[in-house]
């Protein structure tokens, strides 16, 4: 189902900055970004294909997954641009997610803005954001047995492995959980 009448952008109109990014929430005018991040063979391999094969699936995606969330919980996920050059170089978000009972925080990258600590900066950001700001007691993460660097990344925001999980349509997966 396609949410049509939905606006273009959440309502929550937050914008927070890091040295050297800006973060904003997704909305529609990101579908092209949100199209190749998601094609990546990295996000592929490592969170899933959302199967986004046009850029009218990435329109639906963000209206259908992003914007409800914003709704209800009035965080989500964010799209990361580079001060410098205003480029569109990621995505960082928390997130309910099925089969978990805490919210995961997640991120993801364009391969040519990988280790070069821009993930992290927006991670702690946005993990700032929903301790402080929404009040979350807890944090999870989540990430596959061989994505090494995300593995990293989770426990540097002070993540903590606790166990193995299964979501729902999904591998067994490592969780992380702030203490």
């Amino acid at each position: 189902m396609s949410l049509k009448n939905q606006p273009e952008q959440p309502n929550e109109n937050s914008f927070y900055e890091t040295a050297r990014l800006i973060i904003r929430p997704m909305s529609v005018d990101d579908a092209a970004f949100i199209f190749e991040l998601y094609n990546s063979p990295r996000f592929i391999k490592y969170i899933g294909d959302r199967n986004i094969k046009t850029i009218s699936d990435a329109e639906d995606y963000i209206r259908n997954k992003f914007f409800p969330q914003f709704e209800k919980l009035g965080f989500g996920n964010y799209i990361m641009i580079t001060k410098e050059g205003n480029e569109k170089i990621g995505g960082v978000g928390i997130f309910e997610r099925e089969g978990l009972d805490v919210v995961d925080i997640g991120f993801s990258l364009l391969d040519g803005f990988e280790g070069k600590g821009y993930a992290y900066e927006a991670a702690i950001k946005v993990k700032s954001i929903g301790m402080d700001d929404f009040g979350l007691k807890k944090i999870s993460a989540i990430t596959s047995k061989d994505n090494f660097s995300s593995q990293k990344l989770i426990e540097r925001l002070g993540l903590k492995f606790q166990r193995y999980v299964t979501l729902p349509n999904d591998e067994e997966l490592m969780y992380y959980e702030t203490e």
